[in-house]
């Protein structure tokens, strides 16, 4: 079967492997389709991991945002048989994280299910929702818990920074979880507008505009601690993972905001720690999905044409890599999923 794994950097190499054979206590997962994320350009810019002896890179399967169908189980597998379509926890192989350094990727095939649980590493989806649209359960598990870290409640008003997946996906699931007020800001007007499209209250382009002044006409004036007049925003989170972008947090927060930061920050940059003590903002971090891993996916599928806008490129795995071509270039694509035939 053919697998993707990285090469030289900036660049993919599609391999012949053997196609697994389950144990006892395993399933096998025929994909169906597979997302491609930011982790996986990092491993490809970087052209694999340094998890060799001695650090040194070493080749990386990819792919950690797979949905398939189960096409064989093991002996002593309970809840899961052939024909089951699923979503994947690539955080629960004994082998490691599926596609993030394990010796797993999902952007195969087939993909080995080890000591498949129904609820801990699968989850079963029904026939109802695309293939495409399952495979965006990882990534909105964690947009589900960047907002379940903010506790967001009906009444405060949030700006996400960033309009990719995850940004957008924040979006979605606060208006889900009925937030009052959501603006998204973001440089390129086409994410803009997808904003909007998938319920974002209002959009910022803070390319053009002055984001604190913006916000002040949507959230109303408040102060910060010193009595420094500041927008009326509740939490801000930064799925763009920019040191601008922390700053204009920083220096717009009223007294008592709260700021999420769930995008990854490649290198430390600074940022204005002073502004800290004049809105006493809290500042969180949000990693992975602790517990949200299967809890969006019901939801994922009640409002399947709302995240299926997420998507902005099917690409058939004939033309993988053209599919990470554009996952690399800047502006080119939101959301790449690759396909696998016969697909619904």
């Amino acid at each position: 079967m053919k697998s993707v794994q990285t090469s030289t950097p900036g660049t993919i190499e599609v391999v012949d492997i053997e196609r697994p054979v389950p144990g006892p206590k395993d399933a096998l997962l025929r994909i169906r389709a597979c997302g491609i994320c930011g982790t996986d350009v990092t491993f490809l810019h970087m052209g694999g991991g340094p998890f060799g002896p001695g650090g040194q890179m070493i080749p990386v399967p990819l792919g950690h945002e797979p949905a398939g169908e189960i096409v064989e189980v093991g002996a002593e597998v309970t809840g899961l048989k052939a024909g089951d379509r699923v979503v994947v926890n690539p955080q629960a192989a004994p082998s490691g994280i599926i596609g993030c350094g394990g010796s797993l990727g999902g952007m195969r095939e087939y993909l080995l299910i080890e000591d498949a649980v129904v609820g801990k590493s699968v989850a079963v989806i029904p026939d109802t929702v695309p293939y495409a649209v399952a495979a965006l359960n990882e990534p909105m598990a964690v947009a589900r818990h960047c907002v379940n870290r903010s506790q967001a409640r009906p009444t405060d008003k949030v700006l996400v920074f960033g309009a990719g997946p995850i940004g957008l996906g924040a979006a979605i699931w606060l208006k889900l979880r009925g937030v009052e007020h959501v603006v998204v800001a973001d440089v390129i007007p086409q994410r803009l507008e997808t904003a909007l499209a998938v319920g974002a209250d209002a959009v910022i382009d803070s390319s053009r505009e002055d984001v604190a002044a913006r916000l002040t006409e949507l959230h109303g004036q408040s102060v910060n601690s010193l009595g420094q007049p500041r927008p009326g925003t509740d939490i801000y989170i930064d799925a763009a993972g920019a040191a601008a972008v922390v700053n204009t947090a920083l220096t717009s927060a009223k007294w008592g905001a709260k700021l999420v930061t769930v995008a990854v920050h490649k290198k430390p940059e600074p940022i204005d720690l002073g502004a800290i003590l004049r809105s006493e903002m809290a500042i969180l971090g949000s990693q992975g999905y602790p517990t949200e891993i299967f809890e969006v996916t019901r939801e994922i599928v009640e409002h399947q044409e709302r995240f299926a806008r997420l998507i902005s490129h099917t690409v058939p795995f004939s033309g993988v890599e053209r599919a990470f071509e554009l996952a690399v270039t800047p502006g080119a694509a939101e959301k790449v999923i690759v396909t696998f035939d016969d697909q619904r």
